[in-house]
């Protein structure tokens, strides 16, 4: 037997609860649990005015942000259209079914206003790390960190090239938002600082994004994300917004391990990273400053390809300060005899340079493999090279091999940022847009991880 047509019937009252219709396997109600938002009223307390008319509930909008970041919804009026449908958005953002959802570009105005003022999306996540730290999740021994490259949100066609840009006439009073943060973060290492190479290209809608190449493949402005984890459960434990320049991503894993220390008490006992942070300068300060292993490869250029022998083929003698060459004889930095003693110099790039004899040269049979078209051999040193010895001797160890395999946990976390959460490719712009966007990445990710790793039945039986 056929049923009767179904028709809409107006009512007028309404029993319903949301909290029925969110499955219990939902992501949104295994996140909920490690949301702690309690204190964002009191760290907002000084940006609002005690008069005036009541606004948008800041933990509304925090929670509305999560959604979007955890769903991998890029668009905020999307996000807002999602809230308004989605019953399990609303009832995370505590929001009933005739509740209004706030109007999309209320983000905006909170977002550039008291939201960067306070700084409460970094609030938050460190918020959510401590709540890691407390679930046993972070050990803090095991650090590893990396950099990926996220597409900034320009035109490679609304750019001009190094020749043609003149950043002195730039007028701060009519430039948009992302120009007037580049001129003031000029100063930074992260932005501007880093390095006195201009870059090739300049975005005019956002300055601070670097013109880069990566992997050989087509060139796009971009930035970097830093990341900082703990290699036991890839918990992320800082995060940090730059150019896309070496020099800037050394200087942010340093300031993230500083960073780090001061605001969880971690002091790890190795730090993991790859080729790229295997610098002299680097090594020396996490050996000799922090006291840190490096699990690093060492950034080492004076292997030869002319078949001749290189510096390793040297031993050096730390007593007497000299270089043995394969044929015995001895290399020095100064054979001149002072009344006062001197100590040699490294040069601007902490380089130190020892030198043969010409006779010893002249009559020595491995010449030919040695120094064939040089009146006498030269080794540099570097000054840092202690540390250098440090991390090559590391390198020999059960346990580097094993940090190699940890390394690829950061790896894995920048392709589920990028394919996952969908943060290809930036939607903000300027320094502060990025470090948003990367901040409540990073929560998300946090947020994600502690829902897997700890699920409600387990809860449920600790309870019982």
């Amino acid at each position: 037997m056929m049923g009767p047509r179904q028709e809409a019937q107006s009512a007028l009252f309404y029993e319903f609860c949301l909290e029925d219709h969110v499955p219990a396997d939902h992501l949104l109600r295994s996140i909920d649990r490690f949301v702690d938002l309690s204190d964002v009223r009191r760290h907002l307390a000084s940006s609002y005015s005690s008069t005036g008319r009541p606004s948008v509930d800041p933990e509304l909008m925090i929670r509305m942000l999560l959604v979007g970041y955890c769903m991998g919804i890029r668009s905020e009026r999307r996000l807002c259209e999602e809230v308004h449908l989605n019953l399990a958005y609303r009832w995370f953002c505590r929001l009933d079914l005739v509740d209004p959802v706030p109007d999309h570009s209320t983000f905006s105005k909170n977002r550039h206003g008291r939201f960067r003022d306070s700084d409460l999306l970094r609030h938050v996540f460190e918020t959510v790390v401590a709540r890691c730290i407390t679930e046993g999740l972070v050990s803090g021994q095991r650090l590893a960190v990396d950099a990926s490259l996220i597409a900034a949100d320009t035109n490679r066609q609304n750019s001009s090239s190094q020749s043609e840009w003149e950043l002195d006439k730039i007028n701060p009073e009519d430039a948009p938002r992302a120009v007037r943060e580049y001129l003031e973060t000029l100063d930074e290492a992260a932005f501007g600082a880093a390095t006195p190479v201009q870059p090739k290209f300049t975005s005019h809608s956002d300055p601070a994004s670097q013109w880069t190449a990566a992997r050989k493949g087509p060139a796009y402005f971009a930035y970097s994300a830093n990341y900082m984890i703990d290699t036991d459960h890839a918990v992320i434990l800082d995060v940090e917004a730059t150019r896309s320049v070496r020099q800037a991503e050394l200087g942010a894993m340093q300031t993230m391990l500083d960073r780090t220390n001061d605001t969880f008490d971690i002091h790890p006992e190795r730090m993991i990273a790859d080729t790229a942070y295997g610098t002299g300068p680097l090594l020396e300060w996490l050996v000799q400053e922090r006291g840190i292993a490096p699990h690093i490869p060492v950034v080492d250029k004076s292997g030869r390809t002319d078949g001749t022998f290189e510096r390793a083929d040297f031993a050096y003698d730390d007593e007497n300060d000299l270089y043995v060459c394969p044929g015995g004889k001895e290399l020095k930095q100064s054979r001149r005899i002072f009344t006062t003693p001197r100590t040699p110099k490294a040069d601007k790039y902490g380089i130190l340079r020892y030198r043969a004899r010409k006779t010893d040269c002249d009559g020595c049979q491995l010449k030919s493999r040695c120094c064939p078209k040089e009146p006498q051999r030269k080794v540099t040193r570097s000054i840092y090279e202690p540390s250098r010895d440090v991390a090559r001797k590391i390198a020999q160890t059960v346990d580097y091999a094993i940090s190699c395999k940890l390394r690829k946990k950061v790896e894995m976390l920048f392709a589920h940022l990028k394919r996952i959460l969908g943060l290809g490719r930036l939607r903000l712009r300027g320094p502060c847009g990025v470090r948003d966007e990367f901040h409540l990445a990073a929560t998300a990710q946090n947020l994600r991880k502690l829902a897997k790793l700890i699920p409600i039945q387990s809860l449920a039986h600790q309870v019982g």
